[in-house]
């Protein structure tokens, strides 16, 4: 009992002992991107998950083409600038997504676990598209119709499931659980990110739909990570921090409301 009694101080010890504050800087995969938190056998299955794309003689596809017909009146609109300034995913350009809906200038300086947390979540909601892309191999819209997109720079010439859905919505799940008196914004954000796809004219409908729905099943893995966990409470406080010191986006926030008001997809 004596030498159990001498052991408990070494035993509190240990339980208090933290865990190391998650990384705000990583080495790039690949220039703008870090390695996500979840490794590839962690990801959702895209394939298991999402039922298969639309076959080109079917009425569903017959909705995806009249769907992107009718996206076709946005083009050389500001909300088609809008959908042309969505497409990118690198960083540091792909930090302000989301900065005028929470009102707080995003950067690695200003906010570094937030900036990594987004960083990490896009690699892990891209990522977890991959087995989908490469067994159904679908043509993005433009493939198909043939009309000029906002954006050709795509990395993937596999249209289903959408990542830059994935990815937005990922992004807006996450953060409108760390500010839940702008969730309603901050989904609404996440959607119009998802909707950028259409109007931009590289994706289908039913790619977006695929997409939002890898995104919830990863960030639904991602509640499992304590790395990820921890880097949301300190990024959290990052956020409550900016909004009392009334620091404010650099960006013009004006003119992305004024674009994303034309947007009535949902």
């Amino acid at each position: 009992m004596a030498r159990l009694l001498l052991l408990l101080p070494l035993l509190a010890g240990c339980a208090s002992v933290q865990a190391p504050e998650p990384p705000t800087k990583l080495a790039e995969v690949r220039p703008g991107y870090v390695a996500g938190y979840l490794k590839p056998e962690q990801l959702p299955n895209s394939v298991a998950l999402l039922p298969a794309p639309p076959a080109q003689e079917s009425p569903l596809f017959a909705a995806d083409l009249d769907f992107h017909q009718a996206t076709r009146k946005w083009r050389d609109t500001p909300r088609w600038t809008q959908a042309t300034h969505d497409a990118e995913l690198k960083f540091p350009k792909a930090t302000g997504h989301f900065s005028c809906v929470l009102d707080i200038p995003i950067s690695e300086e200003a906010t570094p676990h937030l900036n990594m947390l987004l960083r990490r979540i896009r690699m892990d909601a891209s990522r977890a598209n991959d087995l989908a892309k490469n067994k159904y191999k679908r043509p993005r819209p433009f493939h198909v119709v043939h009309d000029q997109p906002c954006s050709t720079d795509e990395s993937s010439p596999n249209s289903y499931p959408s990542g830059h859905a994935s990815i937005g919505w990922a992004w807006a799940l996450t953060l409108a659980e760390m500010v839940p008196d702008k969730s309603d914004a901050i989904l609404a954000r996440g959607m119009s990110f998802g909707n950028s796809r259409y109007i931009c004219g590289v994706h289908w409908r039913s790619d977006v739909e695929a997409g939002r729905l890898v995104g919830a099943a990863t960030v639904s893995r991602l509640h499992d990570d304590p790395v990820y966990r921890a880097q949301v409470g300190l990024a959290r406080k990052e956020i409550e921090a900016a909004r009392a010191a009334g620091k404010k986006p650099s960006l013009d926030c004006d003119a992305e409301r004024r674009a994303l008001a034309e947007d009535n997809l949902r």
